[in-house]
Order: C-alpha cells, then structure tokens, then sequence
C-alpha cells in the first residue's frame, strides 16, 4: 500500500504497487473429491462437500466455497516472503488461487480482470466484513496503480520508483484497526470525515505529480499522507521512530506507513542505509508483473 490507507474505505483514492516478491500457487486437479493444501502455515485434507475450517486458510478455503469447483484437487502455495511483514500475501493467495480455478474451469489462461478482482474482493469481505481491494488490485494488474473502491476503478501510474520497506517488528490485524478508528471517530465525526478528504486530496496530487514524473512532488505527498495517519491514530512511537529515522538519511526522499497502521511497516522512497537501522529492512522493488497463469503438462 503506498497511499490512501483508511481513506479508500471512505470513497477516496488510494495508491498501490506490485513488488519483486512472489507467492506461486501451484492447482493439480484430482479424480476424487479431496481437497489437499500444502503450505508454510498449514498442512490441510478435507472433503469438498465438507470442508472443514482451519483458522489459517480462511481466505482459500472461502474462495472453494464461493467458486465451487468441480472436482478436488491438490493446492501448493510457496511464498517468497513471510507472512509476517505487510506485503499483502493474503491477497496474492486469494488472486492466485481466484485465477488458477478460472483458469482451470476455462481452461485457458486467458482471464477476464475486472471478473477475477470481483471475485477476490467478494472473498475478503465475506471473510472480514470490510476492505478495500486495494492489494488485491494490485496483485492482479501489477505495477504503480491508483484504485478507488465503489466501481473497483483501476489506473495505471507511470513508473517503477525505488522503495524499501521496514518492519517494525509487531503488527496488529487490520480489522482491529480498522474498529479502532471507527470507535475514536464516533467523538468527532466530522473532523474525521474531513482527515479523509484531505488524504484523498493528496493521493490525487499524487497521481498527478506521478503522471508528470514529478518524483519531488510525489515524495512531497507520500510525506503528508503520513501526518494525515498519524492524526488519524495509527502511528505509535515505533512508527514515528523509523520515519524520522528514514526521514534523516541522504537517500531517502519520503517515509509512510505502508498498510492499516499500529505496527507492520514503513514504507520509503529512496535508497535506504540497513545498518543504521535496528530495525528489519525488507529488500523489495516496485514490479510491473500482477498475476500470471501457467498451464504445466503432466
């Protein structure tokens, strides 16, 4: 997430961008009505017609059900980094597997977007109720976007820009945060309203500083968006530690939250020194790849 956090959730528009880090899903289908999934967070078997839960697969497992295939089959999902840090796996899965089961009931790989991101954001929200879809936008087109919920809108922004990201060690689930800014909102509704105005005001002078190939102006934004999260009271001492930490070396142009906030990651735009950090640098870069469909003969 490079933009929008919260907002987007409120009509406004939000920015987002691909990275170099993976998640490959690999779907063989079986002759019987097994389901098997292999994956770092879990070992599962289950019955099609009665799967059972598992806390850890709520996501996959909700996807099976919404999109009903036709047989069992057999689910590896390898991740190129942990869940633990703010890059969206639980978004690439649900994509990933959204589109191999369109894919495998096709069978072709060639796929209908604006269907497989409908199909995904349907997934989370029967999941957790609220979300905005912007990872998952993200995970499907690829590359630096702008994404504004209520139509599921999609723009494509120019550039691949130098980033890193830096965990802060923790994270909190973003529906907790998100109940958390609905309670504090309850005493000022109107000034809250206004916060997320303002942030959709940036993201837009965002996009347009992008379109210019204004790098300033855009780190100029990304900047401001982050006191805009900070007034909405998703920054704590951890976070504010490693923005102005990132804020104070040469090669930085701006630092953010990166996602709901109250931990996970920091978002930077520029070239970032590791060692005068103690804290978990995540060596990633923009990428203009969303999701890819293979066919692998048996």
């Amino acid at each position: 997430m490079v933009m929008g956090e919260h907002a987007v959730l409120h009509g406004q528009w939000a920015l987002g961008a691909a990275v170099d880090k993976r998640i490959h899903l690999e779907l063989q289908p079986r002759a019987d009505r097994q389901v098997i999934i292999h994956s770092a967070l879990a070992e599962y078997h289950s019955d099609l017609d009665q799967l059972e839960d598992h806390p850890n697969l709520s996501f996959v497992l909700k996807v099976i059900t919404l999109m009903q295939p036709q047989s069992g089959f057999e689910l590896t999902i390898v991740s190129e980094f942990s869940h633990t840090v703010g890059l969206g796996s639980s978004a690439a899965v649900t994509v990933a597997l959204v589109a191999a089961l369109m894919a495998w009931h096709a069978g072709h790989a060639s796929l209908d977007r604006r269907i497989l991101l409908a199909t995904a954001h349907e997934t989370v929200l029967a999941v957790q109720g609220r979300g905005s879809g912007t990872d998952l936008a993200t995970s499907v087109h690829g590359g630096l976007i702008a994404y504004r919920m209520a139509q599921r809108e999609v723009i494509p922004l120019p550039g691949l820009w130098p980033i890193a990201l830096v965990y802060a060690g923790y994270k909190t689930p973003t529906p907790v945060v998100i109940r958390h800014i609905a309670a504090a909102a309850e005493a000022a509704p109107a000034l809250y309203d206004s916060l997320y105005q303002l942030m959709g005001d940036c993201a837009e002078q965002a996009m347009a500083a992008l379109e210019a190939s204004d790098l300033p102006g855009f780190a100029r934004c990304l900047n401001m968006q982050h006191g805009l999260l900070d007034a909405l009271g998703v920054c704590d001492a951890s976070l504010a530690d490693i923005v102005y930490r990132l804020r104070g070396m040469d090669g930085v142009l701006a630092a953010k939250i990166s996602g709901s906030g109250l931990g996970d990651c920091i978002l930077a735009l520029g070239r970032v020194e590791p060692d005068l950090l103690p804290y978990e640098v995540i060596d990633v870069a923009m990428s203009d790849r969303g999701v890819e469909i293979e066919f692998v003969a048996c």
